[in-house]
């Protein structure tokens, strides 16, 4: 009931344990990744943070491969109008994207936004791209606003959608939602988790210049026990999973992120990956089978989280971030938890 891609072990890791291999990092940042050649007809697609970067290309790509309905989430309208314009242009399709609005750091406008596709005719593929990074405090729907925006909403509006994704399921293909995460994920120390509540532990303003990473880590976490659990539910029709693009040449790094930001700045510079080159991998997680539901892909393979998640203690956070969100959610969206 899945179209089947096989995979092996990413070649970036120098073993089972997924410790980097800084050479083999690099080159398989610097090495071409396979080109989407998928017939995507009749599909409908939704995409996140599609007005430039790695979601423009991402949905240039579904539109060249001739889906029926590509709809760019935007919180920038105009932006959303202008990206529409350059897409159908350049793959000659008019009339096949639409824009709509979307602001993570609303609650109300994720709300709004899936309310508006339950109207959809069908729903084959969610892809949640947009993020904010920031190192700069500022505050949205009650929590800090780049837990807001990468993971309560984002969650948010990928629970809201799971029903709608699941009556579009055929026999040969199953939906798919993908979260756009990062390798990020990989480096911060993550106190939080040893708080009574780690959400509440994000709502302050220590250790920003860590913030983006650390709602990386939960994203993959969160991700992870959600397909766990859409597994356990019997009704897994929908193939969730998450990914890496690696490092890309987009605007998301304009505002210092980490220490080293110089450093990574450098990096981006000299091995930096066009936007439609990382949007590849997007377009690989977002058409692969079902042996990637609940895995973490990169550079076109299936490959291995960080060493901490995949530990007894990564296990231990992932239940209580997953269930202290499904608590937030339901604060926000009496009943969501029944989506699941």
């Amino acid at each position: 009931m899945y179209t089947q891609v096989t995979y092996a072990a990413h070649p970036t890791m120098s073993s089972p344990l997924g410790l980097r291999n800084p050479f083999s990092s690099l080159v398989a940042q610097l090495s071409p990744l396979e080109y989407p050649i998928a017939d995507c007809v009749g599909r409908t697609v939704i995409i996140t943070g599609a007005s430039s970067g790695l979601g423009l290309e991402t949905a240039r790509h579904f539109v060249r491969l001739r889906s029926e309905k590509v709809i760019l989430g935007c919180r920038n309208l105009a932006k959303g109008e202008m990206a529409k314009k350059d897409i159908e242009s350049s793959e000659g399709r008019p009339g096949v994207v639409e824009v709509w609005e979307l602001d993570l750091g609303s609650f109300d406008s994720v709300k709004s936004f899936c309310y508006r596709a339950e109207g959809l005719d069908r729903l084959d593929i969610v892809i949640e791209n947009a993020g904010l990074s920031s190192k700069n405090y500022e505050v949205l729907e009650g929590y800090e606003r780049q837990v807001t925006v990468n993971v309560i909403s984002t969650f948010l509006m990928g629970v809201m959608l799971l029903p709608k994704l699941r009556k579009s399921a055929t026999e040969n293909s199953y939906p798919h939602l993908v979260f756009v995460a990062s390798n990020a994920h990989f480096y911060p120390t993550f106190e939080e988790r040893n708080a009574p509540s780690i959400f509440n532990a994000l709502k302050g303003d220590a250790q920003m210049q860590w913030r983006y990473p650390v709602t990386k880590l939960l994203v993959v976490l969160i991700a992870r026990e959600l397909a766990r659990q859409v597994s356990l539910s019997g009704t897994r029709d929908v193939i969730i999973n998450f990914l890496d693009t690696g490092l890309c040449k987009t605007n998301l790094f304009r505002d210092e992120v980490f220490p080293m930001s110089w450093a990574l700045a450098i990096a981006m510079f000299l091995v930096g990956r066009t936007c439609e080159m990382g949007s590849r991998v997007i377009l690989w997680a977002a058409l692969a089978g079902a042996e990637t539901h609940g895995k973490y892909i990169e550079d076109c393979h299936v490959s291995f989280e960080s060493q901490f998640v995949r530990s007894e203690e990564g296990m231990i956070s992932q239940v209580k971030a997953y269930t202290e969100l499904l608590a937030i959610l339901e604060s926000i969206q009496p009943g969501i938890t029944k989506n699941v």
